[in-house]
């Protein structure tokens, strides 16, 4: 689905993007706070997933349970919004009740993963 290819072409340029950000320009506050490995863990799992999304992306061509892969399309990129989205607030902001919702995020990741095994066994 076209959808997904986007999605998955947007959010692989933001993770690129944030990532040099953090790198470069955040280097020293996230080090300050002890937040490097926060907003890294945040930059790799939102990188996986919006590789995902390509995947998906090109799956949907390919197998016929494009419903499931729908859902895993999506359930991947509420998952980055997210998961990694409450990393890097957590990391830039100290505001540590968002980390609370980080694991909303992770079981979105774990609904995409298991979307996908689904619509492979269905095929």
């Amino acid at each position: 689905m076209k959808l997904f290819l986007i999605l998955g072409g947007t959010m692989s340029f933001l993770f690129v993007a944030i990532g040099a950000f953090g790198a470069h320009a955040l280097a020293e506050r996230l080090e300050a706070n002890g937040y490097t490995a926060t907003f890294e863990t945040g930059v790799q799992y939102h990188m996986i997933h919006a590789l995902a999304l390509v995947a998906v992306a090109i799956l949907t061509q390919h197998l016929s349970s494009n419903g499931l892969l729908h859902g895993a399309g999506w359930a991947f990129f509420t998952g980055i919004i997210i998961f990694s989205g409450s990393l890097y607030a957590l990391s830039l902001t100290g505001i540590r009740v968002l980390g609370a919702i980080t694991p909303i995020g992770g079981v979105a990741f774990l609904t995409g993963w298991v979307l996908l095994i689904i619509a492979a066994f269905m095929e």
